[in-house]
């Protein structure tokens, strides 16, 4: 469906379903509940499909009135787009509703699976990329942010997996996405791009938390020019205890636990000690230790070897 002014996007699967991932600005006006799903579905299987529609419209008999307000609320010009798992039953019967209280309703074809489809295909696409790298601290997020103010295409993963892809990276209060809905969210952002020009991206693990940057795209990342940040020990470490500085120490500690093993069991115990006596420079200086050499193994592994080592004279990158 193409159009200058697209229509509120209703999703009328379950709770569950949605939560689990949903097209990006789509809202959930659940049909069923989730366990009246499954008693319908079970309905359907053991049966048939006249039986689970009958059940389906007892469970529902007192709602409609309630699913048209709502509907009036999200599109209170009457214009809506209505789709389910594969534009089956359930956006079927929403639709007839609202068609009959006089919406003008789009039926999304082939539902969210077709959708699912679509978001595949989007990391498939070659693209212009260009990387930017560099150790732990090294500004890598402020550049790509500097990269957009001036025009240029830039992809913040991790923005997207709503982590900073450390073993400290939800700062202890982000919520992640689910990986389907991290992958939504990214193809809604590459959707987005003008395919002629070159795209920023900051260099990432496939694994951005509980995130993976879905594997072609990925691959893409490790094949492009690299643009290498080279910043001091001692500014880096200025940069990370602004940022990480200020966290709630428990936090830090159980962090810094879980990664003991890769640590060195003495690096992490003077890690933990200089968390606990506040002495937060030297918690950064014992962790990073470990991720400047993560980092240069990851350098060393990258299958595209185009490297530009750049130099950062002063504090604003």
């Amino acid at each position: 469906m193409t159009m200058s002014d697209p229509p509120p996007v209703l999703d009328v699967r379950t709770p569950a379903e949605f939560s689990h991932g949903h097209v990006p600005g789509a809202m959930n006006m659940p049909l069923f509940s989730n366990e009246e799903r499954v008693l319908v579905g079970t309905t359907y299987k053991q049966v048939g499909r006249e039986a689970a529609i009958l059940q389906g419209f007892d469970l529902t008999g007192a709602k409609w009135a309630g699913f048209i307000r709502q509907a009036l609320d999200i599109a209170p010009h009457k214009k809506i787009a209505v789709h389910c798992w594969r534009g089956g039953m359930r956006s079927a019967a929403i639709a007839w509703a609202l068609d009959l209280y006089g919406f003008e309703v789009y039926l999304i074809e082939n539902g969210y699976k077709a959708y699912r489809r679509w978001v595949q295909r989007q990391f498939e696409a070659t693209r212009n990329l260009r990387v930017i790298g560099g150790m732990t601290g090294s500004g890598k997020t402020r550049l790509l942010q500097a990269l957009q103010a001036k025009g240029e295409q830039m992809i913040d993963l991790e923005d997207l997996a709503q982590h900073q892809g450390s073993a400290y990276g939800s700062l202890n209060s982000r919520i992640q996405p689910s990986q389907e809905q991290f992958e939504n969210n990214l193809a809604e952002e590459l959707y987005r791009l003008d395919d002629s020009r070159r795209v920023w991206v900051e260099d990432e693990s496939m694994a951005i938390g509980r995130c993976l940057v879905p594997r072609f795209f990925w691959d893409q990342m490790q094949a492009a020019v690299l643009f290498d940040l080279q910043v001091s020990e001692d500014r880096r470490v200025c940069a990370l205890v602004q940022e990480y500085g200020q966290l709630d120490k428990e936090f830090l500690v159980s962090c810094t636990l879980r990664i003991s093993k890769r640590l060195g069991t003495e690096r992490a115990k003077h890690a933990i000690a200089a968390i606990r006596r506040d002495d937060m420079v030297e918690f950064i200086r014992q962790v990073l230790v470990y991720y400047d050499k993560l980092y240069r193994k990851g350098l060393d592994n990258r299958p595209g070897r185009c490297i530009f080592r750049v130099r950062l004279k002063n504090g604003n990158n």
